[in-house]
């Protein structure tokens, strides 16, 4: 019985994937394994249910109905797991989860300790890197990961909140050197003023905008002078400490803001932000303990995306 349901697992997820190689990344299996299981099923039904080519495979005639039957019979299994899943009242287990190193340490680290003294059986294998890991190869349950998500067939998402950009300068810096007063201004007079640049592996990464018709607006800054680190934390200091305008999240710097470290140069009419999403192996039935994670971080991170701990708005 046991290979049975493998075997029509292993068939139903490469009908819904499209091939072996996604099928083996969503049932965490080797791509031999699941061309195997179903071979397997193929001879003991005594029919071919895909026709395969080097370059691509398409369900037959007989393949087509089986699915369906199939698919049937797995929402069943489905709906039963669901139902054992939501009659549980305390989610257990340990959740291996990874995110950016800045905003996990000081945003979703804090949630999860709470989180964790509510559930006592709940535990967390927490990896903080600005990676971008693969979830399934490195076995984790959850990612939160910032910035557009690629398409996938093998992963699910969630979004948790956007994380608003303004250019930011130190009071002092402003009164020396002044600023311009919008967006338009600073890409008029780029070579009048030093910056904070912030660097990934990559290269420099661009100052981000939407124009009036919602598109994005990629400006680099110049380099020649002013400070680049590839440290958000070190870019807000150096920004604090007058080295230049800076492109920074929001939350990142309401306490600075509040405090009069720093001030806003401009506003933007549209406001442009980086989506923070959730992201985890689908899954037919998402397990309690993952969920009850997802749920409060979708639940309390929007605010301290917005404002500091003090609560204040940047």
């Amino acid at each position: 019985m046991s290979e049975r349901l493998n075997g029509i697992e292993a068939f139903v997820a490469a009908v819904e994937t499209g091939n072996f190689a996604l099928a083996a990344q969503r049932l965490h299996l080797t791509r031999s394994a699941v061309g195997k299981s179903v071979a397997r099923l193929e001879a003991r039904l005594g029919t071919r249910l895909f026709h395969r080519t080097t370059r691509s495979q398409s369900l037959t005639e007989d393949g087509l109905a089986y699915y369906e039957r199939c698919r049937r019979a797995l929402a069943e299994l489905e709906a039963a797991d669901a139902a054992i899943e939501a009659g549980r009242q305390e989610p257990r287990g340990m959740v291996r989860i990874t995110m950016p190193e800045l905003i996990g340490r000081t945003r979703i680290a804090p949630l999860l300790l709470e989180l964790g003294q509510r559930h006592p059986q709940l535990g967390f294998d927490a990896s903080f890197s600005d990676r971008s890991v693969d979830l399934i190869e490195e076995g984790y349950d959850l990612a939160i990961r910032s910035g557009p998500l690629a398409d996938s067939a093998v992963l699910a998402a969630r979004l948790l909140g956007q994380q608003c950009m303004r250019v930011y300068a130190a009071p002092a810096y402003l009164a020396a050197h002044g600023g311009p007063d919008s967006v338009a201004a600073l890409m008029a007079d780029l070579d009048r003023y030093a910056y904070v640049g912030y660097s990934r592996h990559t290269g420099p990464h661009p100052w981000q905008f939407h124009d009036a018709d919602g598109r994005v607006i990629d400006l680099y800054v110049p380099a020649r002078h002013g400070f680049g680190c590839n440290s958000l934390e070190v870019t807000a200091m150096a920004a604090c400490q007058g080295m230049g305008l800076a492109r920074l999240p929001r939350w990142l710097v309401a306490d600075a803001v509040a405090e009069g470290r720093l001030v806003p140069v401009f506003d933007e009419p549209h406001p442009f932000g980086y989506a923070l999403n959730a992201v985890w192996p689908h899954a037919r039935a998402l397990p309690l303990k993952t969920r009850v994670v997802i749920d409060m971080l979708a639940q309390r991170l929007p605010p301290l995306l917005a404002a500091g701990p003090s609560g204040m708005s940047a």
